[in-house]
């Protein structure tokens, strides 16, 4: 199962749309991988980016919200250390040696749900205070 970017989950901001969908694409080729055999190896992969994503992207949205005197800041803050805490969950169950069919299964659920609902809401919120602020 693939997710398709819309243009109804843009914020108008292009550094966090731009990766918003680096994160989709990525997500995708561990589906596209899955389907063709190579499902384990991607998983890796997908864990060591997402790593690095949550970092690197939730630092430029929480800088963003700071710079804004973003109201809603500790709330979505606290979203992404919530986020993060479930992406060393999943790397921990994957140096245990999870099944990789399962992980996948529960990478969608994670990251698909959240993500696209944390879009959906809470970006979309900072997005319009930013747009107010300008």
């Amino acid at each position: 199962m693939s997710i398709v970017w819309k243009d109804n989950l843009a914020t108008g901001i292009n550094e966090i749309d731009n990766q918003h969908k680096e994160l989709f694409d990525r997500i995708n080729k561990l589906f596209q991988a899955c389907h063709s055999g190579q499902g384990t190896k991607e998983v890796i992969n997908v864990m060591s980016f997402l790593e690095n994503y949550v970092i690197e992207h939730f630092s430029c949205e929480e800088k963003l919200q700071l710079k804004s005197n973003f109201p809603n800041y500790a709330e979505h803050k606290k979203q992404h250390e919530e986020f993060k805490a479930e992406i060393t969950n999943l790397k921990q169950e994957l140096s245990a040696g999870a099944d990789s069919t399962s992980f996948v299964i529960k990478i969608n659920n994670l990251i698909v749900n959240w993500l696209l609902n944390h879009i959906k809401k809470s970006d979309k919120e900072l997005s319009q205070h930013i747009k107010t602020k300008v």
